[in-house]
């Protein structure tokens, strides 16, 4: 499975409230069950982390990484998630990661935000903009939910 992350799955290694069903979701990983679909925002969003997160994913190999880019169209579809009101302008870079995810066609994208991306009300919205653009809807869910498939 290609498994899009974003920065809180990283972070949510070593977030007690989390942190077990991360290491779970980080061992299928380790088993290569999941190949994680990394993209340069997450990269640089992760430089503004503590060094320990920062470095969290340089223990994985080459190839249980697939590396992905934000490009303009993943931009552009983004600010379309925010022109159809989905979520608000401060939102963006939320946006942006299920754009590049929509995009790259991964199988998830895994997340612990429930304020804005893993919320039904906001997978709905989502879904709503890729459909009508011609995009395939995006599978949206936790860590948790991945390890209990």
């Amino acid at each position: 499975m290609r498994i899009y992350i974003d920065t809180s799955v990283v972070g949510g290694y070593y977030d007690k409230e989390f942190d077990t069903a991360t290491k779970d979701f980080f061992s299928e990983v380790e088993k290569k069950k999941i190949t994680l679909v990394v993209s340069d925002l997450l990269e640089a969003e992760l430089t503004r982390a503590p060094e320990h997160v920062r470095e969290y994913l340089d223990r994985y190999f080459e190839d249980q990484i697939e590396r992905v880019e934000l490009t303009k169209e993943a931009t552009e579809l983004a600010d379309k998630y925010i022109a159809e009101g989905v979520v608000g302008k401060t939102s963006r870079a939320d946006c942006q990661h299920i754009a590049i995810a929509t995009l790259n066609k991964v199988d998830v994208l895994v997340s612990w935000n429930f304020k804005h991306i893993v919320n039904l009300k906001r997978i709905r919205g989502y879904n709503s903009v890729n459909l009508r653009l011609g995009y395939a809807m995006l599978e949206i869910r936790t860590p948790k939910e991945i390890i209990e498939l």
